[in-house]
């Protein structure tokens, strides 16, 4: 959990002009001061990341990269040590190719001392991108390699990868090697301040579950790109989505926004800490789509403790609230219900909905673009003991029918 500079500020590398919001030690200091004051470190968020644009346009003498010295006159290891001052941790951004996607020096044939060079800095996580690699052999060789230097540093560092992004286009990634060399990584585009953007992510990762569920877990996780909350492209039910939806996926929770300027609704949704449970569950199972009908969406996600997160989320775009009628006997995994289970909405408001069983049924009224999200837990004294074993049995049964109208 924690912030990443790049869908909000991009590559803005003009100081001049734009002082407050450029590429420089200045934002993320200012990013990490905000974290602390604003309750952002207390929810959880610990991770302020630098991404592209922060180098020099050359390595120096020894073959080191460098901070570009007019945007970080002070240097990387001291930005992290005002970091780590402030209880966080600092993330940076490198490439496995030749040159970063906007251009600056890549880590190609540099991997060993790149990697020395961020834990001489005292980073704490690399977010590590696939442009401009020559070809295949070289990207996978590139972030094995990487993550291969990364540990001989001594130093913990989170490793991001982008390496089944840029493997997609051209055949199906081995997720047993990329979960076994990155900690996460992302499969799809870029996400973009928009509605459009944030359903394609959804749409990609549910078309690729069958592929992709099983390989996250403590350790390695499915990463569908930065929560763009608190923006401008994203309705309040939209947002609510996002949220509902990243938590639901497991997702590494890095923001991309200006906490120095954020409405307090979306604040409050960031810091939501229900959602960041379920979202941090100690299980760490990915949830998935379960069925798709008449315009709704119901995913839902192991938790610990004999618990389902569901997510029902209103695709439709035109007209106003929906009712979606919510039989216990319909979903798939609520025989947890036979007998009793306790049922508790998340978003968009919290709501205790009490006790109820197979034969319950509750009706949520959901906005256009809106989703509800809620809770099921087992009831102690029934007789599922069993129920966080079962879920990767119900996963695969589901899959083969998950797009059948109910």
């Amino acid at each position: 959990m924690g912030w990443l500079h790049w869908e909000r500020f991009m590559c803005n590398t003009d100081c001049d002009k734009d002082p407050h919001n450029c590429i420089s030690e200045q934002l993320y200091m200012e990013m990490a001061d905000v974290m602390v004051t604003g309750g952002w470190k207390e929810a959880g968020y610990e991770y302020v990341c630098i991404d592209d644009c922060w180098p020099s346009t050359s390595r120096d003498a020894q073959g080191r990269l460098q901070a570009d010295p007019k945007r970080f006159p002070s240097g990387i290891k001291k930005l992290a040590s005002y970091i780590h001052s402030k209880g966080l941790k600092l993330g940076i951004y490198a490439d496995v190719g030749t040159k970063t996607c906007a251009g600056y020096p890549g880590s190609l044939g540099s991997y060993d001392i790149d990697a020395k060079t961020f834990a001489e800095w005292d980073v704490d996580l690399l977010k590590f991108d696939g442009c401009n690699v020559p070809n295949l052999t070289l990207l996978a060789e590139g972030y094995i390699n990487m993550s291969r230097a990364l540990n001989q540093t001594g130093r913990a560092i989170v490793y991001s990868c982008e390496w089944p992004l840029y493997e997609w286009p051209f055949q199906q990634p081995n997720y047993t090697a990329v979960r076994q060399y990155c900690n996460h990584w992302r499969n799809f585009a870029d996400v973009y301040d928009s509605w459009t953007s944030v359903t394609a992510i959804i749409d990609w990762t549910s078309s690729h579950q069958k592929l992709t569920v099983p390989v996250a877990g403590p350790g390695g996780w499915n990463d569908p790109d930065m929560l763009v909350i608190g923006n401008f492209g994203l309705s309040a039910d939209q947002q609510e989505t996002q949220m509902a939806m990243w938590a639901i996926m497991a997702a590494p929770l890095l923001m991309s926004n200006d906490l120095r300027d954020i409405d307090q609704r979306s604040t409050e949704l960031l810091q939501n800490r229900r959602v960041i449970a379920i979202n941090q569950d100690p299980l760490g199972k990915q949830g998935y789509q379960t069925s798709k009908f008449d315009n709704f969406e119901v995913w839902e996600r192991p938790l610990s403790g004999s618990r389902l997160a569901l997510a029902v989320m209103n695709r439709q775009e035109i007209g106003g609230p929906r009712h979606f009628p919510f039989t216990m006997a319909i979903l798939p995994s609520l025989e947890m219900c036979n007998p009793e289970c306790n049922v508790t909405q998340i978003l968009p408001t919290y709501s205790e909905m009490g006790v109820q069983n197979v034969k319950s049924q509750l009706e949520f009224l959901i906005n256009p673009t809106g989703t509800v999200l809620f809770t099921v837990t087992l009831i102690k004294n029934s007789t599922h003991p069993t129920q966080d074993r079962q879920w990767a049995m119900r996963f695969n049964k589901q899959e083969k029918s998950h797009r059948a109208v109910l």
